[in-house]
């Protein structure tokens, strides 16, 4: 009986001991005006993310991305029913902006009406990579549709595995981040290593570019191109930083760095210094490493881009392929001026740069990825008319294995095991299981991307035009999306020779031979 009367007590003992603390301590107003009851507020912060996207918001109002477009994503990696009834939740009449893809009434090309046609497609890309400048081991890639750079350090080992044996069940590229090849990235998919400012898992002890090491970690992987990382959508022209703790042993010996240190990444390469001396640079890794080379950068000041455009007109040198990050941030955790003011947001971003390599007439010796929130059909579809060969995804991936977006990526206490190195939370997340996922959403994508493509009366999504498109101004009118980015006829698609191969490649016409839609080799 005595105890009936003591268990009540100790919840109050607690409460009043709280209470206590909270009335003596002097760090929270909040808290010593109103003790116990003021915690509240700090608890409905914390979870503030999850309250609005399950609670309060709209369907469409959610961001960075909504819960229709979480669901859309969520549906296509579990091969549910993706389908929404009732007509569209955007406020379609009242957004500037908003894209709209015109259907073609008749053409010689027509989608399939059953829900999965086209999921087996691989849709290879309408160019291949590094052959301008006839690099050793140039290629068409498999999938217009990547997995975007993140690091093994951002992300836990269970995560990477689960995309790289996604993307390789998709038949995909997998991008390795700046944080170096791990054993987690070794897994089936074929890679774009990514070089950055550190030099991880290509250095020497005292941080150094280790051309060596970079030769031997090529050598030893499935690594189809090389990714000089100038700078990102979540942080344009800041370096990166790993927290402390994520900087666990395994980590800090495939980076060649300290265990236990909050690690953090210049913001500029030490290798070169400008467009001449990266050009240099870019001829030399090429030249010892047989594959592609190219470039990830946002887009800001445009001397940059000039300037590289100008070099590559009148010298033998140049990039086999550039990847343009939008500004709208990514995975990368980063100072909130930098997400959200700094560099330009994709759509302008791209345009400027590429606009800039169409008017000297060498963009169709460029493969141009975008990436930037290009995982969702519709914006894909406007990336490719705008004149990206290739689209690589990121946080829609992270989603399609689980992420909630919870917005702790930057704790390590992501609660899906994902952005964290914490044991407990990342042994949750099974590989096996949620890279089946990953590469249904892969697949999934690739599928609407066709079918698509080919409502507008084309077979690849490359072949999509800036006509194909227009931009609302709300109920008022609509624009081309080539007028309103001042695009010149001809601009935002492949070479002539490159249009007429891939559409032989998707509707499987022979040249000289039979050939599988799905299937490209080496050149």
């Amino acid at each position: 009986m005595k105890w009936k009367y003591a268990l009540p007590a100790v919840p109050a003992a607690g409460i009043a001991g709280l209470a206590a603390y909270d009335l003596t301590q002097k760090h929270h107003a909040l808290l010593r005006n109103f003790p116990v009851l003021g915690h509240m507020r700090y608890i409905l912060e914390t979870i503030g993310p999850e309250l609005r996207q399950y609670i309060i918001t709209g369907n469409d109002e959610e961001r960075p991305f909504s819960r229709n477009q979480r669901r859309w994503i969520y549906a296509s990696s579990k091969l549910q029913n993706n389908y929404f009834g009732f007509g569209t939740d955007n406020n379609t009449e009242y957004t500037d902006g908003y894209p709209i893809i015109k259907h073609r009434t008749f053409s010689d090309v027509a989608p399939a009406t059953a829900s999965h046609a086209g999921e087996g497609a691989a849709i290879p890309s309408a160019k291949v990579i590094g052959e301008h400048r006839k690099r050793t081991k140039a290629f068409r890639p498999t999938s217009v549709v990547n997995i975007s750079a993140m690091s093994y350090g951002s992300l836990s080992g269970a995560a990477i595995e689960a995309l790289n044996r996604g993307a390789a069940e998709a038949g995909c590229m997998h991008n390795t981040g700046e944080g170096g090849l791990s054993p987690h990235h070794r897994k089936g998919a074929d890679l774009i290593l990514q070089i950055g400012t550190s030099y991880f898992g290509c250095r020497d002890k005292a941080g150094r570019f280790d051309l060596e090491k970079l030769k031997d970690v090529v050598a030893s992987a499935p690594v189809k191109a090389l990714e000089i990382k100038l700078s990102q959508g979540a942080k344009p022209g800041l370096g990166g930083l790993l927290p402390a703790a994520k900087v666990t042993p395994e980590i800090a010996a495939i980076r060649g760095i300290e265990p236990g240190v909050d690690c953090a990444s210049p913001s500029r390469h030490a290798e070169f210094h400008g467009v001449d001396s990266m050009l240099d640079w870019v001829e030399l890794l090429a030249a010892e490493t047989g594959v592609p080379v190219g470039i990830k950068s946002a887009v800001g000041n445009l001397d940059f881009w000039e300037q590289l455009v100008a070099q590559m007109s009148t010298t033998q040198r140049g990039v086999d392929f550039i990847t343009v990050d939008g500004g709208e941030g990514g995975t990368g955790a980063a100072p909130l001026i930098f997400s959200e003011s700094v560099s330009l947001p994709f759509r302008v971003g791209f345009t400027r740069a590429y606009s800039i390599f169409a008017r000297a007439g060498i963009a169709e010796q460029v493969t141009f990825i975008g990436s930037g929130k290009l995982g969702l059909p519709a914006n894909a579809v406007v990336a490719f008319a705008l004149g990206c060969d290739l689209v690589n995804v990121a946080r829609e991936a992270m989603m399609s294995i689980g992420c909630i977006q919870a917005q702790k990526c930057h704790t390590d206490k992501c609660p899906t095991g994902i952005a964290t190195q914490d044991e407990w939370l990342a042994h949750g997340l099974d590989p096996s299981i949620k890279s089946e996922r990953a590469a249904n959403y892969v697949r999934t994508l690739r599928r609407d991307l066709l079918k698509v493509s080919e409502a507008c009366g084309v077979s690849h999504p490359g072949l999509i035009t800036a006509d194909d498109l227009d931009l609302l101004n709300g109920q008022e009118s609509a624009a081309l999306l080539r007028d309103v980015y001042k695009y010149e006829p001809g601009w935002g698609q492949p070479s002539a020779a490159d249009r007429e191969e891939i559409t032989r490649l998707m509707c499987g016409a022979p040249k000289g031979g039979s050939v599988a839609p799905s299937v490209t080799a080496t050149v």
